[in-house]
């Protein structure tokens, strides 16, 4: 799995979990299916510009606090 995606489902289950939201309670909110937020929590999907933006409205918080932040290489794109 890419580093990057890992990163950025862990990111999501943390701002998930802070609202108090399960991850169906998100899926309905965002307008995204369950099977994807518990794909994209463990880092098995490669989410689009406008995913992040729905889940980050749902969720109340800025994109930028769901994309991971700092260096990545080659290889942490990777799968």
């Amino acid at each position: 799995m890419a580093r990057i995606l890992i990163e950025f489902g862990r990111r999501l289950r943390a701002a998930r979990k802070a609202k108090g939201l399960t991850q169906e309670e998100l899926a309905h909110r965002a307008r995204v299916h369950i099977n994807y937020v518990g794909r994209l929590e463990r880092g098995l999907e490669n989410p689009s510009l406008q995913a992040i933006a729905q889940l980050a409205i749902a969720l109340g918080i800025t994109p930028a606090t769901l994309v991971p932040k700092g260096r990545f290489t080659k290889s942490d794109l990777q799968r």
